[in-house]
């Protein structure tokens, strides 16, 4: 125990999480031994060699890595990244960025009639070489996706989560992909199911008439079957929110099968951005960070996962399954570690039914170590580790023990959504995406400043801009090498963790914000096509945005807005503009 308790001293006052020693092939079930799930690398859009890779890890000099071409992500997004000052071998950091064509499973049963059109897109992993095909059948939709990953104990699980996640988020929208696109129509309880069910002369089955045995009544030969009186309206955006949680579940047990064939170190955070059909949906499990910033305004799109924050989830836990702590640690909160010679005396304590404190006279079980020790970026579950949600971790242990740390781990996401129609978004609105190597030094207010300050001052034609922005910000957490360490402004210590940033241009995102039935050609071309037989103000915007600025776009918006543009012309006399 007195190991223990060392190692928890260590931790808070600032040490190296247990297991963080930049070993990347330790602690899976082989070991070294069995071989990596997929080789070190760094982000595929960055497009370095391998001689570039080996020369960006290094802890002195840490050179800020930014995009070679600002036309391999989407709408121009900006990204940033670099490498920590010592404490990994490795940049733990991953992050991937792809444009995903979700298709309709073989055989799935669907809720309505598939009308759509037969354009489909297609795409390569990094976004590129994006076009248009011709199908019998249109059966998929088109999505944008962004990660960040930050990786703790070896950078194996972030480097497989990289790859891997986004294939989960594309299957389990296969089973919903149909009822996405008739946002007409609520989804149904049941696959399979219409609308509604009503009884065969089309009226709707009354309470009244369901108590009372008549035509229509439960067990007649007109009756519907059987149902409930009351269902709940589900809308269409939680249907994506399910998917995504699901699908970091799917990903969590992935690593966890497959660490007994391959070597997939440690475990990470994942912070990802799916923008499909119009919304920006931001799911996060672990403290990396996502906010808006929005004609100035700051607009949280993120919580983050501590010990501190989660501290009545993993106190409940620990209330609910004493095993769990060994018979060794405490679930419950002490301003201070409790001494043996206050035994008998009256403490300020907090369970997990409390958010005030109150006092308790200390017994002797109140001596072990605390579930949950340190504050702030100290805090530790276990004396181990900072965070309480992500992927991977299966293997780790309390130092010196058998006790496992992952029951008290989550991998569920916090998904916020953000409708991109509700809001006009000009060219300095952007998403913000990073890692806590960033916020650990640098406020939101402080990154909306810079941001503020920043994009004005750029050629809005410029299409480095946003990784411009991206490339300020890592470099104004990481500072500037001094005698007493990386300084940033006002002489404070900067940031010594590994830092990545996406700035992501929200004007960008219009091109997302479209529901028609052609979701290939619309997506991209911002039409009000459909059963609505007009071309909106939408479509104008886009239309004049890509006359305007054609440079700043992919070679695919050219088909794309073309079409628009004759849509326009030719569907004008239907359309009242303003």
């Amino acid at each position: 125990m007195l190991t223990r308790v060392k190692s928890a001293v260590a931790n808070f006052m600032g040490g190296i999480m247990a297991g963080n020693s930049g070993s990347e092939h330790g602690g899976g079930c082989g070991g070294s031994d069995l071989p990596l799930r997929f080789p070190y690398g760094r982000p595929e859009f960055l497009g370095l060699s391998q001689d570039e890779v080996e020369c960006s890890a290094d802890h002195i000099a840490r050179p800020i890595l930014i995009l070679k071409e600002s036309r391999r992500l989407p709408w121009a997004t900006g990204y940033a990244e670099v490498i920590n000052a010592g404490k990994s071998t490795h940049n733990e950091d991953q992050a991937s960025c792809e444009v995903l064509t979700v298709k309709r499973k073989a055989g799935a049963i669907t809720s309505t009639p598939n009308r759509n059109s037969s354009k489909r897109r297609s795409s390569l992993p990094n976004g590129e070489g994006l076009q248009l095909k011709e199908n019998s059948e249109s059966d998929g939709v088109s999505c944008h996706y962004w990660s960040l990953f930050d990786g703790h104990a070896g950078s194996g699980a972030a480097v497989v989560a990289s790859r891997l996640l986004q294939r989960h988020i594309a299957e389990q929208l296969q089973d919903i992909v149909e009822v996405l696109k008739n946002s007409a129509v609520l989804p149904p309880a049941c696959l399979g199911e219409g609308p509604e069910n009503a009884p065969a002369d089309g009226r709707p089955l009354t309470r009244a008439a369901s108590l009372r045995s008549g035509p229509g009544a439960p067990g007649s030969p007109s009756a519907p079957p059987a149902r409930f009186f009351t269902e709940k309206k589900i809308p269409h955006e939680c249907l994506v929110v399910g998917a995504l949680e699901s699908a970091f579940k799917e990903m969590d047990l992935q690593i966890e099968r497959e660490r007994s064939s391959y070597n997939i170190s440690g475990g990470c955070t994942a912070l990802i951005v799916v923008c499909l059909l119009g919304k920006l949906y931001v799911a996060n499990a672990g403290d990396s960070r996502a906010i808006i910033i929005r004609n100035g305004e700051i607009i949280p799109m993120s919580s983050e996962f501590t010990p501190e924050t989660e501290r009545q989830r993993l106190q409940y836990l620990a209330f609910m399954q004493p095993h769990l702590l060994g018979n060794e640690f405490t679930h419950l909160e002490f301003p201070r570690r409790v001494q043996r010679k206050e035994l008998g005396k009256k403490m300020l304590y907090r369970d997990f039914n409390m958010t005030g404190w109150a006092y308790k006279t200390i017994e002797e079980d109140d001596l072990k170590f605390p579930l949950i020790y340190g504050e702030g970026k100290k805090a530790r579950v276990m004396a181990t580790i900072g965070v309480t949600r992500g992927l991977g971790d299966h293997d780790l242990k309390v130092h010196d023990s058998s006790i496992y740390i992952k029951p008290f781990l989550s991998s569920a996401p916090e998904v916020r959504v953000y409708d991109l129609s509700k809001y006009e978004h000009g060219t300095d609105d952007v998403l913000i995406l990073a890692t806590d190597g960033l916020w650990d030094v640098l406020s939101n207010e402080e990154v909306a400043e810079a941001i503020t300050q920043f994009l004005p001052n750029c050629d809005p034609d410029d299409p480095h801009r946003y990784t411009l922005a991206a490339q300020d910000l890592v470099m104004r957490a990481r500072g500037v090498l001094k005698d007493r360490g990386w300084r940033i402004s006002n002489d404070r210590l900067g940031s010594g963790d590994d830092i990545s940033v996406y700035v992501i241009p929200l004007e960008w995102q219009l091109f997302s914000g479209v529901t028609a039935e052609d979701s290939s050609a619309c997506w991209a071309a911002g039409l009000c096509t459909g059963e609505k037989g007009c071309v909106g103000d939408h479509a104008l915007r886009v239309s004049a945005h890509f006359l305007a600025r054609p440079e700043m776009y992919f070679g695919k918006y050219s088909l794309c807005v073309s079409y628009s543009l004759q849509a326009l012309v030719e569907r004008g006399r239907h359309c009242s503009l303003s």
